[in-house]
């Protein structure tokens, strides 16, 4: 049977923001820091957030998360930018409001994070590729059988590691012509929206529906997390949940006074919050068992 730390190990290294939160909080929980993160504009966001300032201490946080991230290596995520502040109760859209109002930061550092290297990734692969052989379960045979069959696995093992050596050169490949590719892509379809549509006013996207009305979106993510929680069993689905529940409560906490709902978007900013918390202590029982 898997262990469900292995399987949000793998979601990390494959760059699921919500595994690398749940990984760097049980990493960070003796240090007692909280760790909030999102991906925007090219980096990952990092927010952690202590009672006190001396449980930030800048030089020791980015080592940590630096070590800690390294070993994670996960996909697309080189840049980190990592700030820290006490925390806050009752909070905004965090990212927006340190942009906002960066002076009630502690410290605030970007990173880059060192890529691993072939003979490692090799490493991993060949440690969480299932097709290998089991060597402790195989039963004891003739040793003419045993010949052949050591023969087969070498086989098979030399297979497999030339079909990963191929894909590890392909997978570089595109990380490195990735960028390119898509900023053509993109040029290539503002140049044809451009010469195919009439000057107009931008008809309003769902984004911006949505971030016009961050109540009406919060509402919307509450009821598919509640939703999702009756059906929900694994710690990688209870994570997800806990995400959609601090989306939803930042979104609540965003709301301004002359908002019609405002005094309700108080009330549930607090409900969101503790809904994550308990999806949260639910993956970490789900992770034990």
């Amino acid at each position: 049977m898997q262990d469900p730390m292995d399987d949000i190990a793998r979601q990390a290294r494959q760059g699921s923001v919500a595994a690398i939160i749940q990984i760097l909080n049980h990493k960070l929980a003796d240090a007692r820091i909280r760790t909030r993160a999102v991906f925007a504009d090219g980096m990952l966001q990092l927010l952690c957030e202590a009672t006190m300032a001396e449980q930030l201490e800048r030089s020791v946080v980015v080592n940590k998360i630096q070590q800690i991230l390294e070993a994670i290596a996960p996909r697309n995520i080189r840049r980190v930018k990592i700030n820290s502040r006490i925390v806050h109760e009752q909070q905004l859209l965090w990212l927006e409001e340190i942009s906002r109002n960066p002076e009630n930061l502690l410290w605030s550092e970007e990173i880059v994070l060192t890529k691993p290297n072939l003979f490692k990734q090799l490493q991993q692969a060949f440690k969480n590729d299932p097709a290998l052989p089991n060597k402790s379960a195989l039963p004891k045979v003739p040793s003419r059988k045993l010949r052949e069959r050591s023969r087969f696995r070498r086989g098979l093992a030399s297979g497999i590691g030339v079909s990963l050596l191929v894909l590890v050169a392909g997978w570089l490949l595109y990380e490195r012509l990735a960028p390119q590719l898509n900023a053509r892509t993109q040029s290539q379809v503002q140049n044809s929206t451009t010469t195919s549509q009439p000057e107009s006013a931008p008809s309003p996207t769902p984004a911006s529906v949505s971030s016009s009305d961050p109540f009406a979106e919060a509402v919307r993510l509450a009821i598919q997390a509640d939703a999702a929680g009756k059906t929900a069993q694994t710690a990688a689905q209870w994570l997800d949940l806990a995400a959609q529940w601090e989306k939803a409560s930042d979104l609540m906490g965003a709301i301004k006074p002359g908002h019609p709902r405002y005094e309700t978007a108080k009330d549930r900013v607090l409900l969101y919050r503790q809904n994550s918390q308990l999806a949260q202590q639910q993956a970490i029982r789900e992770q034990s068992q």
